[in-house]
């Protein structure tokens, strides 16, 4: 028979064992003696847990075991409270939220199902609080025997050892030793018969945090290493092992918990250490303020963790020391007394103390924070004006000009909506003339002109104005909402401007008044009524065509040019001229008027063709020319107008006909059916509808063509040929013109080429030299007796003197200069030549083409070059009657060039 121990003389439900242990509920045990029917049974019909006082969601409470004396069932656990008590797969019962348990006992149900049988087992499960001395003294160490393994075998029982079921073990935390400190000792009943090995396993054993926990391999005692700190780890999970000496698996493992016991280790630490809240002024008592908040590492579920508020000081304690009260376990700061002035007191500083242990000041620890509560404002003050009568002036006819500044106080919170004040005028204006606006700098309020005021009509005003806040009071407040003053504003006179009257005079006028008629009077009025001032004077501002004056002294206007409708300065018909009117004030003020003047149409132009040429073409069908008269008068002067051709020449009407087919309108058409292609001027005669009508005769070019298909000219060239238009003169001369400036340009090029190139010098042999040569100069003048000739002048003109010292030119004299240092009349400069000959036919050219020279047969002076020619006298070289007087040897010393000379008129008869 199958008992448990302490269990009362009953039948239980047979072959099942269902084994529950509180965390400090003794080992139950169940025993089956040999060779009896094993059952199941209970120690009781209810089960006691002792728990703590608190219970937080996910803590471990009790271990269910399913044990059968004849085979492993597969079972799964229920709670009968599973939003309370959650069962996992291994039956460890945990609490599915945080609650505390009360002195009375709660009582649940668990139940076991069988899985594959849909067997169902209960057993009831009562929670009792754990005595508050329970973990002061360690509980005496105790042997575990783990149970055998044994067979079972179908039809026949085998006895069953005891077996243990392991309750948690309690270890405070931070114990001071010795280490190590013995727990547990674990023992197999087979150590007898065989050499056994223990060992650990886990977290705190052999994984991380290794070696907390060690155990003796012989003797298999469970030791701690050192002290344990339960905000670290608050409880380990161990199991043991038991093998022989070879490794085998002699027992199941067995599960050990351990659990840490809380300490009062650790002081409350508040979130912040300075806590900041408001509170609006005049607050009743009771009006929450703030929440404080501070933790605890210790168990928040044990003493060590139950925190307790207090306040220890408040600053300033006006006007009562005791404003703020605390809720000691939330927290909550709300106020007790009333009085919250922040006019007299903006800011109140608390010092606020949590207590852990409940706070229980003897055994507890505690900490301080400070809060610190800002008193807000509301609108429990007034604005209220500084003064009852507020001053202020301004000239007349100035707007936007602020005249005075009305001031208030307020003792509510500055920039804020109980501080900012808003002004309204309540009386004095009833034409709106003034406004006022708040300074938002200075809450001032600005009273500002927006229309304009006239000296002669309104001399002063009398404002009544009220100040109030932009919120309305608190409730409860026991002053009057607004505050209300007298605001005085003076005008100033100021000398203003004249105005015409009217500012803007229309006259209708017919247009071509001839010059000096009076056309109207255009005067002004002085507003100023009580200023001393003399009469206005009139001038003219602005007059676009210049055909009016005004007189100065009356504003008569006159005309001084003929008004003209179809002036460019007229407008629709409107002329329009600004005269000015001054005064003689102080400062001096002037003021503008406008007079329009409409303008009358007469019937002063007359009408003229538009388009002025025109096209048409050889065609065997009537080809007519579209044409459109224009008057630059308007109607009735304008049209319907007349058409018709005149009598002379005669080849115009029996060439052309025309025929009006509007108001405007006509067509011309060739009234033969062949003219020769050209361009022909059609003389045409319109005549508008005036009264007397005016009429012109306007000329029509009209070209006439052989056309395409499309009605284009295809004898273009021919008609060009006939008769050019202007566009086709136009593009001639443009033609004649380029081809000048290229002209132009090529001479110009020709003449600096030619001028670079007498510039060289001239490389020449000496033996070409121009002293060694007979040169023929053609008509020589005089001969030596009238003109004596300096031959360095024949030399090249790039070995003699510089240009500065010798003048440049070809240069021609009357006769023979009478000064050493002559001057000479100076033709065009030409540049030296490089041959002498050139150099002679330069001057022969520049003689013959002067028109101010001599009469042909005078003598001709090449160039004046000076007395004492070394050269001798050249009279005589054709001279035959001096032949025989004169010694010619000497011409045999000048060398192969002279030979010739020297040969004819050298010594010898022949």
């Amino acid at each position: 028979m199958c008992r448990i121990a302490g269990a009362p003389p009953r039948i239980l439900p047979p072959l099942l064992l269902m084994v529950l242990a509180a965390l400090q509920q003794a080992p139950i045990k169940a025993t089956c003696e040999e060779g009896t029917l094993c059952k199941t049974g209970f120690p009781e019909d209810v089960y006691n847990a002792v728990i703590s006082r608190g219970v937080h969601e996910g803590q471990p409470l009790l271990n269910v075991r399913f044990r059968s004396c004849e085979k492993s069932r597969k079972v799964s656990f229920e709670s009968s409270a599973p939003s309370e008590f959650r069962v996992s797969e291994d039956g460890v019962v945990y609490a599915a939220k945080s609650f505390q348990i009360s002195p009375g006992l709660t009582e649940f149900l668990l139940y076991a199902n069988d899985k594959e049988t849909q067997e169902k087992w209960q057993v009831a499960v009562k929670l009792a609080l754990e005595p508050e001395d329970s973990v002061k003294e360690q509980k005496k160490m105790e042997d575990i025997v783990f149970p055998r393994h044994q067979n079972k075998h179908i039809g026949h029982l085998r006895r069953q050892k005891r077996d243990w079921v392991i309750p948690p073990i309690n270890l405070p935390e931070n114990s001071r030793g010795p280490f190590p400190q013995e727990l547990v000792r674990i023992r197999s009943d087979r150590d007898k018969s065989l050499s056994l090995r223990y060992s650990v396993t886990g977290p705190g054993a052999d994984q991380p945090p290794t070696g907390i926990f060690i155990i003796n391999p012989i003797s298999g005692q469970l030791s701690v290493t050192k002290p344990l700190d339960r905000e670290q780890i608050a409880s380990f999970h161990l199991r043991a092992h038991a093998v022989d000496v070879n490794g085998n698996q002699v027992e199941n493992p067995i599960d050990i918990v351990i659990n840490v016991i809380d300490m009062n280790d650790n002081r409350p630490e508040f979130l912040h250490q300075v806590w900041n809240g408001s509170v609006p002024e005049g607050s009743k008592p009771g009006t929450y303020v703030m929440t404080v908040t501070a933790i605890d590492a210790d168990d928040p579920n044990q003493l060590n963790g139950m925190l307790r508020y207090r306040i220890l000081s408040q600053a300033p304690s006006t006007p009562s020391p005791s404003m703020f009260t605390i809720n000691n376990e939330t927290g909550d700061i709300i106020t007790v007394a009333a009085g919250l002035d922040r006019e007299k007191v903006q800011q109140y500083t608390l010092i606020i103390q949590a207590t852990d242990m409940e706070g229980n000041p003897t055994y507890g620890l505690s900490n301080t924070a400070t809060a610190v509560i800002t008193v807000t404002d509301v609108n429990d003050n007034p604005p209220e004006f500084t003064a009852m009568i507020f001053y202020g002036e301004v000239p007349e006819n100035r707007v936007d000009v602020t005249v005075a500044n009305l001031t208030v106080t307020d003792k509510d919170q500055p920039h804020t909506p109980a501080w900012n004040a808003m002004y309204r005028m309540t009386g004095g204006d009833p034409t709106g003339r003034f406004t006022i606006n708040t300074d938002p700098n200075s809450n001032d309020g600005l009273v500002t002109v927006v229309k304009p005021i006239d000296f002669e009509t309104n001399r002063m005003f009398v404002l009544t104005v009220a100040a109030e806040n932009q919120v309305p009071l608190a409730k409860g407040i026991q002053h009057p909402p607004q505050s209300t003053a007298t605001v005085s504003i003076t005008v100033i006179d100021v000398n203003e401007s004249p105005i015409f009257v009217p500012v803007t005079k229309l006259v209708r006028q017919e247009e071509g008044l001839l010059a000096g008629k009076v056309l109207t009077s255009f005067t002004a009025q002085d507003p100023d009524r009580y200023m001393q001032q003399t009469t206005l004077r009139y001038s003219k501002l602005s007059d676009p065509a210049n055909w009016l004056k005004i007189d100065s002294i009356n504003g008569q206007v006159t005309t001084i040019g003929v008004l003209d409708r179809e002036s460019p300065h007229v407008k629709n018909n409107m002329y329009n001229a600004t005269f000015l009117a001054s005064d003689n004030g102080i400062p001096p003020m002037s003021g503008t008027g406008t007079l329009q003047i409409y303008l009358l149409d007469i019937n002063d132009n007359a009408p003229r063709v538009d388009p002025q040429e025109a096209t048409t073409c050889q065609t065997l069908q009537p080809n007519a020319t579209n044409i459109t008269a224009i008057d630059d008068d308007i109607d009735p002067n304008a049209g319907p107008f007349a058409f018709e051709l005149p009598h002379h020449p005669s080849s115009v009407r029996n060439n052309w006909t025309i025929i009006r087919i509007s108001g405007d309108r006509a067509q011309l058409a060739l009234r033969i059916k062949y003219l020769e292609a050209g361009i022909y001027d059609v003389p045409i005669i319109i005549t508008d509808s005036g009264n007397p009508p005016k009429s012109s005769t306007s000329i029509l070019k009209v070209k006439v063509c052989q056309c395409d298909l499309n009605g284009d000219c295809t004898d273009a060239d021919r008609i060009v040929g006939a008769g050019l238009g202007t566009g086709a003169i136009i593009a001639i001369l443009l033609c004649i013109i380029i081809l000048l400036v290229l002209v132009l340009l090529f001479v110009v090029w020709m003449k600096r080429r030619d001028k670079e190139r007498q510039a060289k010098q001239l490389l020449i042999d000496p033996e070409d030299d121009v002293r060694d040569n007979i040169l023929k100069y053609d008509e020589e003048g005089g001969g030596e007796e009238d003109q004596d000739y300096d031959l360095s002048q024949l030399q090249q003109p790039d070995t003699i003197e510089p240009d500065a010292i010798k003048p440049v030119g070809i240069r021609r004299l009357d006769e023979r200069p009478i000064h050493a240092e002559p001057q000479y009349p100076v033709r065009s400069a030409a540049p030296h030549p490089g041959d002498i000959g050139d150099f002679i036919n330069e001057g022969l050219k520049a003689a013959d083409n002067d028109p101010t020279a001599p009469p042909y047969d005078s003598l001709l002076v090449f160039d004046y070059e000076g007395s004492g020619s070394t050269a001798g006298s050249l009279s005589s070289l054709n001279s035959s009657s001096s032949g025989g007087e004169q010694d010619y040897d000497y011409l045999n010393d000048w060398g192969p060039r002279f030979k010739k000379l020297a040969d004819m008129y050298g010594g010898g008869d022949d």
